[in-house]
Formats: structure tokens, sequence, C-alpha cells
């Protein structure tokens, strides 16, 4: 019987309705695509944003001095600045000016700056900011604790790690969250996937019978059935692969006015990109893989 039939022609895939878009399941592979990618994009960007942000506190520390007066303190400074540059493991050393540190604190109180009085009348404190190598911190730490408080007693060194540490580790915490989300709504599409096979052997389950009968396979039986919730399948990623296009490029258009925070560090590159464009290339084919995995499941126990 097998003989009889060799192959099923393609004219005969309308023993199924060939309808676009006829059930829901490809909006609901839309709307989880869309989530995939949008969850990838967050957990690119965060990714990103703590990789930046601990290169930038793995060696900082800033000395800060606070003589009360302002001309020895600014002496002192001046001395640890250059004493510290001489030092093996300071790669970098730099005074931060009075100007830039009332111009900091003035966009928090919102004033003008160097500009206002009652900023200037503030006893700033002198500051140091140095980029350390990398080797022991303990150890580079205490020798410039030794150096620093040679020099002024009430000096104090703050490792930007010590404050930072913790945002880096939750901005990474959030990161594995992006990834778990992406898993768990690939789990739901491919779910989805799965329910919509059998339903739809299920309701052509007559027809199936026939097939079988005149001696079609498992294999050429699945392809047709295959082939239709490809196109689903294909339409949904579509869609949300669009609508999530979209929402990026929204987000992106609004994110470029940040030049500076933390939050400017945010961003996909092009690495990135490209795995966004492959993610519904691969969604494709998880789905095809899927439905055919599971076609031939469960047209086994059907015979």
């Amino acid at each position: 019987m097998a003989m009889l039939l060799p192959h099923i022609p393609t004219h005969q895939r309308r023993l199924l309705p060939d309808r676009r878009l006829s059930g829901p399941t490809p909006w609901i592979i839309a709307i989880l695509m869309m989530l995939t990618l949008l969850s990838a994009a967050t957990g690119l960007a965060l990714s990103q944003s703590a990789n930046q942000l601990g290169e930038a506190i793995a060696g900082r520390v800033t000395v800060q001095i606070t003589t009360a007066n302002p001309a020895k303190r600014a002496e002192q400074a001046h001395i640890f600045q250059q004493q510290a540059a001489k030092t093996p493991f300071v790669l970098h050393s730099r005074m931060v000016a009075p100007s830039e540190l009332q111009a900091t604190l003035g966009q928090w109180f919102g004033s003008e700056g160097e500009a206002d009085p009652a900023l200037k009348a503030l006893p700033l404190p002198a500051l140091v900011d140095l980029d350390l190598a990398e080797g022991d911190r303990s150890a580079q730490l205490a020798q410039l604790g030794k150096l620093v408080h040679g020099i002024a007693d009430n000096a104090r060194i703050i490792a930007h790690a010590e404050w930072l540490g913790p945002v880096e580790r939750l901005i990474r915490s959030l990161t594995w969250v992006s990834v778990l989300m992406v898993v768990l709504i690939t789990a739901a599409s491919a779910a989805v996937v799965i329910m919509t096979a059998r339903a739809a052997l299920n309701t052509h389950f007559a027809t199936i019978e026939m097939l079988h009968m005149i001696g079609a396979t498992d294999q050429q039986i699945s392809r047709l059935f295959q082939h239709r919730i490809a196109i689903d399948t294909a339409y949904g990623i579509a869609l949300g692969s669009v609508g999530a296009a979209l929402i990026l490029l929204v987000i992106r258009w609004q994110w470029s006015g940040i030049s500076s925070g933390l939050a400017s560090t945010a961003t996909i590159g092009a690495g990135g990109w490209l795995l966004l464009l492959a993610l519904p290339l691969l969604a494709i084919a998880l789905a095809a893989v899927t439905a055919r995995q599971t076609l031939l499941a469960a047209l086994k126990k059907m015979i």
C-alpha cells in the first residue's frame, strides 16, 4: 500500500484549511515573539551597562582631604597627588578642580555651580582621583593609606567598588532575570506550537485515517500539517518582530538624548543587534522542529 502513494503532491495540501492568520496561534506567537525580543534587548543593554560600570569602578579610588585651612588642604592634596603618581600600581592620578566639584554640587542644589556665592562659601574637601592597576586591592589601599595619612591625618580613601559594587551586582541580577524571561517565553512558544499541532491532528482525524488507508506514511502526513503550522508560526514571528523593532527604535531615539550618567552605558551594540536579528530565525527553526517531533509522536499513537 505504501507504494501507491510515494509522495503527497503540493496541491493535496488543500485537505487542510489555507487561511492566513485564521486562528489564535499566529497572534499568540506574535505577542510571545515581541516579548522575547524586548526581554533579550533589555538583557543585552543591562549586561553592557554592568560591564562598563565594572570596568570603571574596578580600580578607581578617590582620596578626600578635609583639612580646615583651604591653602594647606590644597597643598596637601598636591603633594599627595605627586607622590601617588610615582607609586608603581597607580596608573593615573588627577586632582579634582574646585570648580568641577562646585559645578557637580550645583546640579543637585539647582544653582549655577562655581558662580554661586553660597557654594563658594562651603568648605569643600580636596579630591584626588586615582586609577589603580590590577592586583591585590587590599595591599594597594593599605599602601595608599600609609602614604596619604603621612601627609594629612584626616584624609579618607574611598574605593568606588565599595559603594557602586552593589549597583553593579543589581544590574547583573536584572540581566539574569531578562535571560530567564527569554527562556520562559521561548518555552511558552514551544508549548503553543505543541498544542496547535495536537489540535490540528484531532480536528482532521478522519482525513488522517483516510490517508493512512491509502498508504501515506507518518512522515508524509506530518509534512502537510507542518507546512500549515510553519506558515502560521512564521506570520506570528514576523508580526512580533516588527512590533518589537518599532518599540526598540522609539526607545533608541529617546535614549539618544542621554549622554551622561549610568543610563548612557545601557546600549546594545552591533553584536547585540545581530543577535536580536537572529532570534526570529532561530524561533522559526525551533517551531518547525517542535511541530515535526510533536506530529510524528502523535501520529504513531494513532496507528
